[in-house]
């Protein structure tokens, strides 16, 4: 397979809603096994088909021993109960920021073979599938932070484009979605 070139701030397609698969395809099942290959060598947790320029709404993700992919997700539930954690992004490098995101969703959605697939996650999960589902939907995490430190994390981010001197702190790799 291959690895992808992750788009970074100011590509104009992560910003834009990705659309429906009307029909899953080899070039479907290649795109997964290269988004896999991809979000790997990153090395990340969850990576979603914008970030490499295919504006259709499937995404990758892996925790663990567990890995998987959603082709059409719909997030169906969300806790009342939120959780603030650190969260990273493939697509905005060297910026980490406090986000809240609800702490358990169910997700549903197609896997590659076009079989329905469900699952109920939380913790780290959870913020992985939110995260990614907002990718589909044209939103980056800074979108969720406060007005503050969003013109925080954008100037930091202007900044690195311009190739200006930037603070920036090594992420994890469990963090960085």
């Amino acid at each position: 397979m291959a690895v992808l070139r992750i788009r970074t701030f100011g590509d104009p397609g992560l910003r834009q809603r990705a659309r429906e698969v009307e029909k899953i395809t080899d070039l479907h099942r290649k795109l997964i096994a290269d988004l896999f290959d991809t979000m790997r060598e990153a090395p990340g947790v969850g990576l979603a088909a914008p970030q490499v320029g295919v504006m259709e709404r499937i995404f990758v993700w892996e925790l663990e021993d567990r890995s998987g992919v959603f082709i059409d997700p719909t997030i169906v539930s969300r806790s009342s109960e939120t959780e603030d954690d650190e969260e990273g992004c493939l697509s905005l490098p060297g910026i980490v920021y406090e986000v809240r995101r609800s702490s358990e969703v169910t997700i549903e959605g197609l896997d590659a073979n076009g079989n329905q697939t469900r699952i109920e996650a939380s913790g780290l999960l959870a913020r992985i599938f939110q995260h990614e589902v907002d990718h589909l939907d044209g939103v980056l995490f800074v979108d969720r932070l406060s007005e503050e430190m969003r013109r925080e994390a954008l100037t930091t981010l202007r900044n690195q484009a311009l190739g200006l001197p930037t603070a920036t702190a090594e992420v994890p790799a469990e963090e960085v979605l």
